[in-house]
């Protein structure tokens, strides 16, 4: 099927934009032109999106911490959604679109998109991420010279997760941290659901019994379920869920009569910068640099010249 392209509105001025890429003797040499773009691929209509690239932060900020949020916190955020870009747009040269507006890469929303989600606060709002954005312009993590990848996610467990235990790749900017932060911050540090016995067995494709037996296997070093047996039939952390739409693989299941009851701690696959470990870390006076070297240890932070 035809793409369809939409030109977006410049949110920024004269914003400077990747057109390409070089590695040379581990630094990293980009290119620049006035128009060049971020290929956005819009997953409910199919459409690519062209957007000027500080413009994609603009609306990846938006779509991906909230505003009330300290500007420390925000600055973090727009340089690792800085960061995750231009990674993807390195590997990405032979496809039709950059990356995708959802979780499973960024997600993003156009001027005309929150100007509906923020109403009369559209202005208000707007001048907070512009803020956080132009206070942090070309700014980026690099480990050793390459682009880093800059996994971020809402809410720890505690600790971060190493990321070669969800990802299978080892990173050492990627190692697990204390991230203690979220206990006081966060309002999904702690969450459950509870699900019907036979509603249980259906979402993850298990046959009926009227006694659930669950054994956990194997865990990360953080805690997190990697492996786990429920009524014999083995299954990954990851399985559970997807399966049940829970918040992280950082849970515990237990029945009560008819009754499954999962409790979950955390949110989001673990690997990076925590977003509420970076609010509590600003509350707490950090800047946005302190953050981010903390949660991707050993990085530097550069800038496109």
């Amino acid at each position: 099927m035809k793409k369809i392209i939409i030109t977006t509105f410049i949110i920024l001025l004269v914003p400077f934009l990747i057109v390409s890429i070089f590695v040379r003797q581990n630094s990293i040499h980009f290119e620049f032109k006035k128009n060049t773009i971020v290929r956005v691929k819009r997953e409910k209509t199919g459409a690519i999106e062209q957007v000027p690239f500080e413009n994609y932060v603009v609306g990846v900020l938006a779509g991906e911490m909230p505003t009330t949020f300290p500007m420390e916190a925000l600055k973090a955020q727009a340089v690792a959604a800085r960061t995750y870009v231009m990674r993807k747009m390195e590997y990405a040269k032979e496809q039709d679109y950059d990356i995708v507006d959802t979780v499973s890469n960024q997600v993003y929303y156009n001027e005309e998109e929150l100007k509906t989600r923020w109403k009369n606060d559209y202005d208000e709002k707007m001048n907070r991420i512009k803020k956080a954005v132009l206070e942090t312009k070309g700014e980026y993590l690099s480990y050793q010279g390459q682009i880093a990848q800059a996994f971020f996610f809402s809410t720890s467990t505690g600790y971060t997760e190493n990321c070669e235990e969800v990802f299978q790749e080892s990173l050492p900017y990627l190692k697990s941290v204390k991230s203690d932060w979220e206990k006081e911050v966060s309002p999904v540090f702690e969450d459950g659901k509870t699900f019907t016995l036979t509603e249980f067995y259906q979402k993850l494709n298990l046959d009926y019994n009227q006694t659930l037996s669950v054994e956990v296997t194997a865990k990360t070093s953080t805690g997190r379920v990697k492996k786990i047996k429920i009524n014999g039939k083995e299954l990954t952390g990851n399985d559970v869920y997807k399966a049940l739409g829970i918040r992280s693989t950082y849970f515990d299941i237990k029945q009560n009569g008819e009754e499954v009851i999962v409790s979950t701690k955390g949110f989001g696959h673990g690997v990076g910068m925590s977003q509420y470990g970076a609010y509590g870390m600003a509350k707490q006076g950090a800047d946005y640099q302190k953050i981010l070297k903390y949660y991707y240890q050993g990085i530097d932070i550069k800038k496109i010249e």
